[in-house]
């Protein structure tokens, strides 16, 4: 038997790089010397080529003048949790706000119709390991997604069956909680990113909870997603690399998936690679997966030793959809129908992300347009802040509550939030109504999270 501690990434089955790429350490980085206020930042280069830093650091997507003010402000918080206590440019910024991105994961949620229908346990959570992989498509663009603001949601609608809410429940710390089901499963997260600032990459660790339920057989599968790391987001060309352990355990059996997401090497080797196996509750492993996060993933039944099963062969389970080419953003369809009303449900609430203004005129080109509504809602938020602590008030989440479960990660605990069902009233409701109240287009509605209607709405501020 090769129980789960004794299972190496790139042992049995795998011919894996692993050791290899560990002898000659990680992919190529060098520090950028020679630029006057800018010594001893790393600048790595996930193709391992042989360019001088600082060639390499003039590349990406960052003006002089830009990278130069930014990095002033910047210097002053190495080694600290930027989630939310500097204001960004938004010319790094792509048109999605993390609510959408949290919706980007149900692009390929036919694989845990599949896991429902499924009687074998293990293939079952081949199934719904490949679904959470197919996310890391999406985290490999190197573009950030807006924070929500407090009480924004985003719903969405029309694909596979599913009611999709989610709504930012928290400013500080930023935490956002979200709710999808249809007739094979029930989704939920409440997610709080913790981050930390390295000068020319930050590492980003995903403290959340996730719970996925399975209607047919009742099994509640948990997640823990390795962290992931931006690389090159002053000098160079960015790239994100997520090395670590993912792990899925099905909390009913004690089943699990266990992950190994290899680091990037040199000259690339090893990047995007996953390899792991399905173990049953005693740590037998039953099946063996293997891919790369940002195109396919395939698994095999293997024996208690981890190597392939005699007479079966490699099958594929998963493999990221067709995109656009030359897509800006590196959008696939999906993520564009996220943006698009196509998605969204008659009577859309007017706090959903789509009708942001910062993020509508980023989506239609205008940056200049996109820096000053950013800075508009970011000032509108810290005016509501000061209302309500004027008012000694507390600001309530509409359609999730805060339960006093606290959930544990390998990066710290979190508060969790619980899907209240009243979103799925007020559906049923706009759904059920027979009357046409006045017809306007949705995406004329203005843009409305806010918790107080008094506070001026054309307040600005300097901030870009």
């Amino acid at each position: 038997m090769a129980p789960v501690g004794d299972q190496k990434p790139g042992s049995g089955f795998f011919a894996s790089f692993a050791s290899t790429i560990s002898s000659f350490g990680s992919a190529m980085s060098k520090s950028v010397n020679g630029m006057l206020g800018y010594e001893g930042l790393e600048v790595i280069n996930p193709e391992g080529g042989t360019d001088d830093a600082e060639v390499e650091a003039q590349k990406g997507r960052w003006k002089q003048e830009d990278r130069d003010s930014f990095w002033k402000m910047m210097q002053n918080y190495i080694g600290a949790d930027v989630t939310s206590v500097v204001t960004l440019p938004v010319l790094i910024f792509e048109p999605m706000t993390m609510l959408q991105k949290m919706a980007e994961l149900m692009e390929y949620s036919h694989l845990l119709d599949l896991a429902d229908e499924c009687e074998d346990p293990h293939m079952r959570l081949v199934y719904a390991a490949a679904w959470f992989i197919s996310l890391y498509y999406a985290i490999q663009r190197t573009w950030k997604p807006f924070n929500p603001i407090l009480g924004e949601t985003y719903e969405m609608v029309n694909h596979c069956g599913i009611t999709f809410i989610a709504e930012q429940v928290s400013h500080h710390p930023p935490m956002s909680a979200a709710h999808a089901e249809n007739e094979h499963f029930v989704y939920d997260i409440t997610s709080k990113l913790k981050t930390k600032f390295l000068g020319n990459s930050v590492d980003i660790y995903p403290v959340g909870r996730t719970r996925l339920t399975l209607k047919k057989s009742g099994v509640v599968l948990d997640l823990v997603p390795p962290p992931s790391k931006a690389n090159n987001i002053i000098f160079g060309r960015t790239w994100v690399d997520s090395p670590g352990d993912m792990i899925l355990t099905n909390l009913t059996t004690g089943d699990k998936v266990v992950l190994y997401f290899q680091p990037c090497g040199w000259f690339g080797a090893g990047r995007f690679e996953v390899d792991g196996y399905v173990y049953n509750a005693e740590e037998e492993p039953k099946y063996l997966m293997s891919g790369k996060w940002n195109e396919f993933m395939s698994y095999q039944p293997c024996d208690s030793e981890g190597e392939p099963t005699p007479g079966s062969e490699l099958k594929e389970v998963w493999r990221a959809a067709e995109a656009p080419k030359n897509d800006k953003f590196q959008y696939t369809y999906f993520a564009h129908k996220l943006n698009s009303f196509d998605t969204a449900p008659k009577k859309l609430l007017p706090s959903d992300s789509r009708l942001r203004p910062d993020r509508v005129a980023l989506e239609q080109g205008d940056l200049s347009k996109a820096g000053s509504e950013k800075s508009r809602l970011e000032e509108r938020q810290r005016a509501e802040k000061k209302t309500r602590e004027a008012k000694k008030e507390q600001y309530k989440p509409k359609w999730f509550d805060l339960t006093n479960e606290i959930g544990s990660t390998p990066w710290g605990d979190l508060e969790v939030y619980k899907y209240n069902g009243e979103y799925e009233k007020r559906r049923a409701e706009v759904d059920n109504s027979d009357s046409i109240e006045e017809e306007t287009e949705t995406n004329s509605t203005e843009f409305n999270p806010w918790q107080y209607h008094d506070i001026p709405s054309s307040s600005s501020s300097s901030h870009a």
